[in-house]
């Protein structure tokens, strides 16, 4: 079992404040030879249709030194999420959960951005201190 982030519960709190049901921490997705344990699964349902939204969410804190270093990990381990969940559960969206304070990080280095929207990489930005969802970037 892979450690979990610094900000793991936090999210995970703030997802729960913003109507989510956690479904699994951490979901496992098993491809044979290749397994990931991607950190949370959740579920909202969605009233007027009566459907449920289902998304897997990957925390990270970015408070390695290198920003860069850690931006080009986190960006390939997305991307291969993505692929792997269209094989095995097409449902599921997925989203990295990251920290205002990493996201004011990132803005001060656009490139980083940039490589974020290049890539669909979704994010869910989170107050850390409030547990609180404070904004969805898709």
């Amino acid at each position: 079992m892979a450690a979990k982030d610094k900000y793991h519960e936090h999210v995970k709190e703030a997802l729960i404040k913003d109507g989510w049901e956690i479904t699994h921490d951490p979901y496992y997705l098993d491809l044979g030879k290749v397994k990931y344990e991607i950190d949370l699964g959740a579920e909202k349902l969605i009233g007027a249709t009566k459907e449920n939204q289902k998304i897997l969410v990957e925390v990270k804190s970015f408070l390695q030194e290198s920003i860069v270093n850690e931006h080009h990990k986190v960006v390939g381990q997305y991307i291969n999420y993505r692929i792997h969940l269209r094989k095995s559960d097409m449902e599921r969206i997925a989203f990295l959960a990251i920290t205002t304070k990493a996201y004011k990080r990132l803005q001060s280095l656009p490139p980083l951005l940039e490589s974020f929207e290049e890539c669909n990489i979704k994010l869910i930005i989170v107050d850390i201190e409030k547990r609180t969802i404070q904004s969805w970037i898709k």
